[in-house]
């Protein structure tokens, strides 16, 4: 080839060249794109890491838990503490006047189960109601005995100031909560139109009081009990509250005070209990209460009980573990209506 030849073909090269410049300047580009995404990816990162860690730093934790085999479903223990004004503000080794069981199998519905505050228990061989184990012996104790009838173990437990949820429904604007009853008792102070109606912390925490003007009694105000914190839960997780994180704050500050765990609870499990316990309370949910043989046994030295249907109970939470339990509500109070 002559000189003359080889000048095109050079000049075809250089243009080729020129050509293969913008590629690699879309390479640059990505290459930034994909640093920023990293940035944010980073930056998102280590907000989450800072929420993790300021809520792992205002929990309060206790040892609850006892060393029974794992079971397959995820399990809750709730406990709920009635503490009046004036009172101790650490509430381990007060009275429960409020035992929830959520519940959340690998498939399956979730499921909320109050257990009566009266139920009738034995420890080395001395009978006594269930709400006064943690007071006369401890935490561990309480969570063992609702191990021993529901036959599932325990893997987190919340206890729960009552007169926090008030603050915590004030700082969700509400809650809207149903009776089908007139209400004006004197005790807990409760007025009430029967109906739905949105509540204030004040007139939530009196109607997760009453129930001396309810023919069920402590029954009744489990069933109440599991709707306020129901309606909490499910107010706290929508849309609304969430777009809001002046009102996430709020709620989440006063929610972390209100409250007790276990010593292995961290952000996440609350996070699951959360989400299991607006699933439970929902419509495609399963609430109700334990089974009992007699509401109304009498042991000396101890009163009147609720004495327990133990088999029963075993099946109930089995099928709940397992997620085969149908929809809807349970326990002798649901037959019985």
């Amino acid at each position: 080839m002559n000189a003359r030849a080889a000048e095109p073909a050079a000049a075809y090269g250089a243009t080729m060249a020129v050509a293969a410049q913008p590629p690699r300047r879309r390479r640059h580009i990505g290459r930034i794109i994909v640093s920023i995404l990293l940035v944010l990816i980073l930056a998102a990162a280590l907000g989450l890491f800072g929420v993790w860690n300021w809520v792992d730093g205002k929990l309060i934790k206790t040892p609850w838990l006892t060393d029974r085999a794992d079971t397959p479903a995820s399990t809750w223990l709730v406990l709920g503490s009635d503490e009046r004004e004036g009172g101790d503000s650490d509430i381990v080794g007060f009275r429960t006047d409020t035992i929830l069981v959520l519940t959340k199998p690998r498939k399956g519905s979730s499921s909320l189960i109050s257990i009566p505050r009266d139920s009738l228990v034995s420890i080395d061989d001395y009978y006594l109601k269930i709400n006064t184990v943690s007071q006369l012996y401890d935490g561990q104790s309480l969570v063992s005995e609702v191990e021993q009838i529901t036959g599932q173990k325990i893997d987190h437990v919340a206890q729960i100031k009552f007169n926090g949820l008030k603050d915590v429904v004030n700082a969700l604007g509400g809650i809207e909560l149903c009776y089908d009853s007139d209400v004006s008792d004197p005790y807990s102070g409760l007025e009430w139109q029967a109906g739905c109606h949105m509540a204030d912390g004040d007139t939530a925490l009196a109607f997760s009081r009453m129930r001396y003007a309810d023919t069920t009694g402590d029954f009744g105000r489990g069933d109440r009990q599991r709707q306020v914190i129901g309606a909490i839960m499910d107010k706290g997780l929508s849309s609304g509250t969430l777009s809001n994180p002046g009102t996430v704050m709020s709620v989440a500050d006063t929610t972390l005070n209100a409250i007790t765990v276990d010593e292995q609870t961290n952000p996440y499990t609350l996070l699951m209990m959360a989400l299991a316990f607006r699933d439970a309370t929902g419509a495609s949910g399963i609430t109700g209460s334990v089974y009992w043989s007699n509401p109304d046994y009498y042991v000396d030295g101890v009163g009147s009980s609720v004495l327990l249907d133990d088999q029963r109970n075993l099946e109930l939470f089995t099928a709940l573990a397992d997620g085969t339990h149908e929809l809807g509500v349970v326990g002798t109070l649901a037959e019985s209506q």
